[in-house]
């Protein structure tokens, strides 16, 4: 069973759902129209039983108290009433405010995985320029050494290079003999 709410006599009407709170104590008064009554009701009667107590009037003011007593009555009555006759609609309401808050939250998880989504694309895109970047300056760093070479040759300094290839390939060729015997053929060469 799906938890969207249960159809309702407001399921058409927008501003059940997105009311104001005027809008909501003006929809209240519609529904339960007897309670403000009552309310209203409970309080002639208190006024008129203080007055009568200012004018000395005992009777009058044991009325009053009376008909106030009533009037709470016929408000807790019609509270009570109303409650009922209400609740489903009530009910209906909760669950949809769960929903809209529960859609509120998913909403607002969505946009921050897209925030990290987008911020993830975005430093894979850094990552990658700065591979191009690295990539382009390693080939320029080979071109210029190619080139160096290119005009070293051309200019006739074979030879260091030459020497430099020898003694790499002397080098390598002593560490078969042992490092204790290439130094000392090091240091010969040297003198």
């Amino acid at each position: 069973m799906s938890g969207a709410p249960l159809p309702s006599s407001f399921d058409g009407d927008e501003d059940f759902f997105s009311e104001s709170r005027w809008q909501k104590f003006s929809r209240r008064l519609k529904e339960d129209p007897l309670i403000p009554l009552g309310m209203a009701l409970t309080t002639w009667a208190l006024i008129s039983a203080t007055r009568s107590m200012r004018a000395g009037d005992h009777a009058r003011t044991n009325i009053m108290f009376r008909r106030r007593i009533y009037a709470q009555g016929f408000t807790v009555a019609a509270m009570a009433v109303g409650g009922m006759y209400w609740k489903e609609d009530r009910d209906k309401r909760k669950e949809f405010d769960k929903l809209q808050l529960e859609k509120q939250r998913t909403a607002k998880r969505d946009a921050w995985l897209r925030e990290l989504e987008a911020r993830d694309e975005e430093e894979k895109m850094l990552k990658a320029k700065r591979e191009r970047r690295r990539a382009m300056l390693k080939e320029k760093k080979e071109a210029a050494e190619a080139e160096e070479l290119a005009t070293a040759v051309a200019k006739g300094t074979e030879v260091q290079q030459v020497e430099v290839v020898e003694k790499k390939s002397v080098v390598e060729s002593n560490e078969q003999k042992g490092v204790l015997a290439a130094a000392k053929e090091l240091l010969w060469k040297r003198n």
